[in-house]
């Protein structure tokens, strides 16, 4: 059974090979990316259930026992992010299919877009910080290809900072990791766990958790890290700034969250004090990018770093209530910055701009995308019931209970800023006087809608049925909070 923690790897590995060998055949591309979607979906959610059912699973692979072999473990928390990757990926797919462009297609669109999925899916399952680091990579090297696909100007001077960002990113990544090996000897998470907590985690530790800081902060983009993310993810065409915004920060965040609280959770003082100010400065950061511009992408793009900010200071409280907020918000982020980012596509497709002040009066002729697009922009504000809510409550609650009043306001000023920047592409691109004729029919606008409708649908069940959802939360939760439950599946004590 522990051979099914892999499979959300080797299944686009699988899939991205094969495509290779058809390249040229677009509509056969299509097909095969499609069914093996749709086929990763339903292991996914066979994982989660499974871990639900089971508890923790651990894979060393080639049989080699942790901590000495590669390990692979699904729980609750990997598993829930994985499936939601996948959910994704499926509705990124078919907006593709309308949107790419057939000359992208011919240059190996589908396959890459597969092997950025075993690095997503693979950083999220990995037992193994080195390996960490690999899959890091994997994820890294599909995102440079997708973001320089089409070679016009601005993709090829982004993809520039955005690889050398990046390249120093990783070297530091391989210095913390050699620095950490040093002092314990070990790479295996749950390993270093165990050992942290027999020495009650020494000064020198507690610098190296700052060294993972700053690696997954430039991942992440958290303050003062962020400054590559609003150029190299403008750049890509929508389903790829799409695919890029749902999920790559989320890695970084991901792995804040596991080493936060599987390793460095002794010092909370030092390490969590530093990670709650960096991510209030994350979060105001992003709240003066999202309005002040009035580029469509540009206001979304700025909201990515104010869920980043917020799924942090979540983190940096650590107790129940805020880990439970923080994994509801960072499932709930990634589901509706997708299904904004397609709206925006469709938006610019019909208007021919991304500006704001170009746009006007597109509920008139589609009303469809105008109200669906008003559910994600309520659903990202956090107006209850939608998504945003439980989990923005629940981090409150968290940082009442620690006495964290001051992130507590930044968090609900923050919400206000938000629905102000959503409700002015609303206002300003939907209501009012169209500005032009619009001439994309509505057949070639439906299809097109139809996979943000799907992330949209998905956004508001999660929201409303947050409560028959909460026993998968609490049970991520319990090993976050408890970790000798991780150390205990990995380990096999």
């Amino acid at each position: 059974m522990n051979n099914l923690t892999f499979m959300p790897v080797l299944w686009p590995l699988f899939t991205g090979i094969f495509l290779i060998f058809f390249a040229k055949k677009i509509k056969l591309q299509r097909g095969i990316s499609l069914f093996s979607s749709l086929i990763g979906i339903a292991i996914s959610l066979y994982l989660v259930f499974t871990v639900h059912a089971q508890g923790i699973l651990a894979l060393g692979v080639g049989s080699w026992d942790a901590p000495f072999g590669i390990v692979i473990v699904a729980d609750m928390l990997s598993s829930l992010l994985v499936l939601t990757t996948n959910i994704i990926g499926l509705a990124i797919l078919l907006y593709s299919f309308y949107s790419i462009g057939e000359e992208r297609e011919r240059h190996y669109y589908y396959p890459v877009f597969q092997f950025l999925l075993i690095g997503v899916n693979g950083a999220f399952l990995t037992g193994d910080l080195f390996n960490l680091f690999v899959f890091f990579e994997v994820m890294l090297m599909a995102s440079y290809v997708l973001l320089v696909l089409g070679g016009t100007k601005i993709q090829l001077r982004e993809s520039l900072k955005y690889i050398i960002v990046n390249v120093l990113s990783s070297s530091f990544f391989v210095i913390m990791v050699a620095y950490l090996y040093s002092v314990l000897g070990t790479l295996n998470m749950a390993d270093i766990s165990q050992k942290i907590a027999e020495v009650n985690q020494p000064g020198i530790v507690s610098v190296i958790a700052i060294g993972f800081l700053v690696v997954f902060g430039l991942k992440g983009a958290i303050f003062p890290l962020f400054q590559w993310l609003p150029g190299s993810y403008y750049a890509p065409p929508i389903p790829v700034m799409a695919l890029f915004g749902a999920l790559l920060t989320k890695v970084g965040i991901y792995s804040i969250f596991r080493t936060y609280t599987l390793m460095f959770y002794h010092d909370q003082d030092f390490t969590h004090t530093f990670l709650a100010i960096l991510a209030i400065l994350t979060i105001i950061i992003g709240v003066i990018g999202a309005i002040a511009y009035w580029d469509v992408k540009k206001i979304i793009i700025y909201n990515i770093i104010i869920a980043v900010g917020v799924i942090l200071f979540g983190i940096s409280v650590m107790n129940e209530q805020a880990l439970s907020g923080s994994i509801l918000y960072i499932i709930h982020d990634m589901l509706i910055k997708a299904a904004l980012f397609l709206l925006v596509g469709i938006m610019i497709k019909i208007s021919g701009s991304d500006d704001l002040r170009d746009m006007g009066g597109l509920i008139k002729q589609y009303p469809a995308v105008a109200w669906t697009f008003f559910i994600a922009a309520i659903s990202l504000a956090g107006i209850p019931p939608f998504s945003g809510f439980a989990g923005k409550l629940l981090i409150l609650q968290g940082a009442a209970e620690k006495g964290a009043y001051f992130g507590m306001a930044i968090v609900l000023l923050s919400s206000l800023m938000v629905l102000y920047s959503v409700m002015k592409i609303f206002m300003n691109g939907f209501w009012g006087t169209p500005k032009a004729d619009y001439t994309l029919t509505n057949q070639t606008v439906n299809k097109m809608l139809v996979p943000a409708v799907i992330l949209v649908i998905i956004s508001v069940l999660f929201g409303v049925g947050t409560e028959s959802i909460y026993p998968f939360i609490t049970q991520a939760v319990d090993s976050l909070m408890n970790p000798e439950i991780y150390n205990k599946a990995v380990l096999k004590e």
